[in-house]
């Protein structure tokens, strides 16, 4: 009953009842009461007269959260109706959210107790503002000026809401309205501007009212970017924002403007001012942070205000430095404080917070990179003055002149660099992340991690340290060896210390002359081994050796240069496989691979003073090497001997090779089929299919490194591969339609789900990496047809493996055309099992789904012809899955799903039956492009749904008569006067 009442809006709203509901619904009532409550808010907020009663309820409610619901209502209305209300009306309610504002902000007392409820009110005057200004409210700038001159809370208030307009005109408009209408709004803010900075530079000339002060602040910080520069330059303004800088309550929002002032370039025009602002910033920071105070720790220890302003201070200087650093180099009197200013931020830049340090860094990065290109075009006078902005006549003589100015440029800095040196040394991010995790089925496996922060972060760090070095090769070399003695004697050891040291060492591999980098490296190797001897302590050792080997194996020029000394870290690296202590074989596995990557063909030459290559030597020991290693780490160690192997030239030492290092796995997987020969039940057992797995996994490993030439040993063991995967097949199926869903879930079948992916991503590994030769795809693809395909085809959902579409798709990308005759075969296999998997809803099967439109776009690139031999019904079922696609929410399958579809009308406008397929389906796409390019959801995909109409539009405007007509017919349409650009206008 109470329910209807609120529902029924012919008269006022019980407001005491709707407080009841919205009490309710926030409350900590039964989750019955909740929902019942939910309901009826919806049912209000969906009914198109609810906006009528909010004014009543404003004027009768006292609670908050009624106030935020009917305001929320209202806000609804003006987003998306406001245009199509009566005038009577919008202008009734903007009168009225304006006299509810200045009536709770004219009174200090329910300015502060109602300062939520007058924020939000300060939200939907904006929202208004964006319908009505400046067309329809052409006095809204003069009468908020007025009114903020009557009263310092109104003024505050105003304030707030100027700094709001600003935010979503020039920050958060994109998406929310056109361009035509942004562009009017900032020319209506450009052209009323003098007022407002004549109000804010009032209050800051006058207000003592410490809030009021900091909201004028405030605003100006959200106007500063656009506004025209006269009112910066040209006014009072820079000089009272530096006076107010020393006053510790303003000092954080002072900041922020100056910054947003140091960010400004517009050519030269104003250089005086900047270098006079810099000047008296610099003097004023001296008193408020000494030169002497140790930053890092003051932050540290520092409030949430003093960390804010350490945080701004390094914006500050990066900004300024970013677009006017060349004014004060070219004064002598501005370089000292120049060069105090960027010992500032090298001191910020050793503050222990990742935000701070990359700002700082991005900021290192270009600067050194400017010094690091003018250095190197030093030959070549012409790019040198264009990079420093010199507009001069370049005639014969110019060039020693420029040459001077360049050695002049970088003696300014020579004192700055060499402490930025130390500061990438001692905070050297780590190279890459390699984590040991283990699979669902308790496996060991190995993850590299390839996109995170602190990978992203060593790449900005090496690129910066590496033209650090080039700049001075000496200082580099001594500032790293002077780090490594502290680590000798003991001044400054710590893992964390001597491993960021090593990463340094490692990153500018290369940066030196080959003579100069060999001394240098000589000279690290040797330190680091003393290191090694004098240091106790197990754990210490392993770190120390550990880095020993990342160094080595990041100079792979000075190990192909030196056989002897490449031998020997190769076979301490196989001492160290040996070695128990947590992370060390790891870490002896990786440096191996690594280096056999980068000097495999050393391995395969025989060497001065050698009997045999060293990969054989190695094959000869290969057992006792591997046998204390895990699985994952013997699947490392035989993709580095793979790439060995590919190295060597001669194919019968090649495939010698390969029959030796995979004698040990291809023994055990003898065994095995011989037994299974005897008795099937023995595959069955949880160990024997660990085995197959592993052996499975080993040769993925060498199949991946070693390509076109693994083909010899994919030969011997592919036919009982694919009977071992039928039989784990059945089983899996066999489960789960005993044990239900559940049993997809057990250990047991996962193990032989594993088993089968391993298959399959063998034989794509095998055939992704191999040469182009059809007579691979002919000797591979028949066979699998029946053990791959047909057993997707017959499998319950749940046991279908997604890798068998990725294999497809690789199968297809790699041979193209020859495989037009297969897809009838694999479409009859794959297409309508996996649509009625993934199209129930968006969620389930996301490995399917994603891997089967790769393969149908694989299919419509390479073997077009076959999509056109399918039947109509098929057809339309390629075109239902593509349109399922891009209406999915997930981005890279929507994508997937557009450039498919893009590549398919391209293909059928060259093709015969042109006329035929957008008769039947431009009406469809069309509707259906539309349908996702008005959805937000779909905001990423808006380029290419633009393509896809483009291209359509294009196809109607150049379409002969007749064809039109075919399309007009669907519509209904019988004009046959039209033409093709009338009946899109249509």
């Amino acid at each position: 009953m109470a329910a209807e009442r609120l529902r029924d809006l012919s008269q006022p709203i019980d407001v005491s009842l709707l407080d009841a509901t919205v009490a309710a619904f926030y409350g900590t009532g039964s989750k019955e009461e909740r929902a019942h409550a939910d309901q009826i808010l919806r049912d209000l907020q969906n009914n198109p007269d609810m906006w009528l009663q909010v004014v009543h309820i404003l004027q009768q409610t006292k609670s908050l959260n009624t106030k935020f619901f009917a305001l929320q209502v209202l806000e609804g209305v003006i987003k998306y109706r406001w245009n199509a209300l009566p005038v009577e009306q919008r202008d009734g309610m903007k009168n009225y959210i304006s006299e509810v504002i200045v009536q709770l902000s004219s009174n200090e007392a329910s300015f502060r107790a109602e300062r939520l409820y007058v924020n939000k009110l300060n939200i939907i005057l904006v929202q208004i503002l964006k319908h009505d200004w400046p067309a329809r409210w052409r006095s809204f700038i003069p009468d908020l000026v007025a009114a903020a001159k009557t009263s310092e809370t109104i003024c505050e208030n105003c304030m707030a809401i100027l700094k709001l307009l600003s935010e979503e005109v020039f920050d958060f408009s994109r998406g929310e309205m056109t361009q035509q209408k942004i562009k009017e709004l900032k020319q209506s803010l450009n052209s009323e501007f003098e007022l407002i900075h004549e109000l804010c530079l009032y209050v800051l000339s006058a207000s003592q009212r410490t809030e009021l002060v900091r909201a004028t602040l405030s605003t100006l910080h959200a106007f500063l970017s656009w506004i025209p520069l006269g009112y910066i330059f040209e006014s009072t303004l820079l000089e009272t924002l530096l006076k107010f800088f020393p006053v510790p309550s303003y000092r954080n929002l002072t900041l922020q403007c100056l910054t947003e002032v140091a960010a400004l370039n517009f050519g030269d025009y104003y250089d005086v001012q900047y270098v006079k602002m810099y000047n008296i910033f610099m003097v004023q920071l001296q008193t408020i942070l000494p030169p002497t105070t140790n930053i890092p720790e003051a932050y540290a220890h520092g409030t949430n205000e003093e960390q804010a302003f350490i945080q701004n201070l390094a914006l500050f200087f990066t900004s300024f430095y970013k677009f006017h650093i060349r004014v004060l180099e070219n004064a002598q009197e501005n370089i000292s404080a120049l060069l105090m200013g960027l010992e500032y931020l090298v001191n910020i830049s050793y503050v222990d917070d990742t935000e701070v340090f990359k700002v700082c860094l991005d900021y290192w990065n270009s600067l050194v990179l400017e010094l690091f290109d003018t250095h190197h075009n030093m030959d070549n006078p012409a790019v040198t003055a264009n990079m420093m902005g010199l507009q001069v006549p370049l005639l014969s003589g110019m060039a020693d002149g420029l040459g001077a100015q360049l050695l002049q440029r970088r003696q300014i800095y020579a004192g700055t660099m060499s402490k930025l040196r130390m500061l990438m040394i001692c905070r050297m991010a780590k190279p890459e992340e390699v984590l040991i995790v283990e699979d669902e089925n308790g496996n060991i496996v190995r993850e590299t991690m390839k996109d995170n922060d602190v990978l992203v972060q060593y790449k900005i760090m090496r690129e910066t340290l590496i033209y650090l070095s080039h700049l001075d090769h000496e200082d580099t070399e001594k500032q790293m060896l002077k780090k490594l003695s502290k680590q000798l004697s003991g001044e400054d050891w710590t893992w964390n210390n001597l491993n960021t040291l090593c990463w340094a060492i490692g990153s500018i591999s290369g940066s030196m002359m080959e003579d100069q980098e060999n001394r240098f490296l000589v000279m690290v190797i040797r330190d680091l081994l003393n290191l090694c001897e004098i240091t106790k302590g197990k754990d210490n050792k392993a770190v120390i050796a550990s880095n020993i080997m990342y160094v080595v194996g990041q100079y792979p020029r000075f190990l192909r240069a030196h056989w002897k000394f490449l031998k020997t870290v190769v076979n301490k690296l196989f001492e160290f496989m040996h070695e128990t202590h947590p992370g060390v074989q790891d870490m002896a596995c990786d440096t191996f691979l690594k280096i056999v990557q980068k000097c495999k063909r050393k391995f395969v030459t025989v060497q001065v003073g050698e009997n045999e290559p060293f990969v054989s030597e190695l094959l000869s020991a290969l057992a006792t090497t591997v046998a204390d290693l895990e699985p994952h780490q013997i699947h490392t160690f035989y993709e580095s001997v793979g790439h060995m192997i590919q190295a060597e030239p001669d194919p019968h030492k090649r495939d010698e090779y390969l029959q030796r290092l995979m004698e040990l796995p291809n023994q055990k997987w003898g065994e095995i089929i011989g037994q299974a020969r005897q008795s099937v039940d023995f595959l069955k057992d949880q160990d024997v299919i660990r085995t197959v797995l592993n052996i499975l996994q080993t040769n993925t490993s060498v199949a991946s490194s070693l390509g076109t030439y693994f083909l010899t040993q994919i030969s011997l063991i592919f036919l009982d591969m694919l009977n071992v995967y039928r039989m784990y097949s059945e089983l899996i199926s066999n489960s789960i339609a005993e044990g239900g869903p559940f049993a997809s879930k057990t250990s047991y079948v996962k193990l032989l789900r594993s088993v089968k992916r391993e298959t399959l991503k063998l034989i794509e590994t095998f055939l992704d990496k191999a040469e182009d030769q059809p007579q691979i795809g002919k000797q591979f693809v028949p066979p699998m047809m029946d053990p791959v395909l047909g057993d997707y085809a017959r499998n319950l959902p749940d046991a279908r493996e997604s890798e068998v579409l990725s294999l497809f798709a690789t199968i297809i990308n790699k041979y193209k055309g020859a495989m037009i005759e297969d897809v009838p075969r694999i479409f009859e296999a794959v297409f309508q099992c996996t649509l009625e998997m993934i199209t129930k809803n968006f969620e389930d099967y996301p490995e399917h789904r994603l891997k089967f439109f790769s393969l149908l776009r694989a299919i419509a690139t390479h073997c077009f012809p076959a999509l056109i031999r399918l039947s109509s019904q098929q057809l339309k079922l390629v075109m239902d899955s593509i349109i399922w696609a891009f209406r999915h929410t997930e981005r890279n399958i929507a994508e997937t799903g557009l450039n498919l579809l893009l590549e398919m009308l391209k293909n059928f406008q060259a093709s015969e039956f042109c006329n035929q397929f957008y008769r039947t389906y431009f009406l469809t796409i069309e509707q259906e492009i539309f349908a996702v390019l008005t959805d937000t959801f779909h905001k990423p995909g808006f380029k290419l749904h633009v393509l896809v109409l483009q291209h359509l539009f294009c196809l109607v405007k150049y379409l002969p008569c007749y064809n039109c007509f075919d399309l007009y017919q669907l519509n209904n349409i019988v004009d046959v006067s039209f033409s093709g650009r009338k009946w899109l206008v249509e």
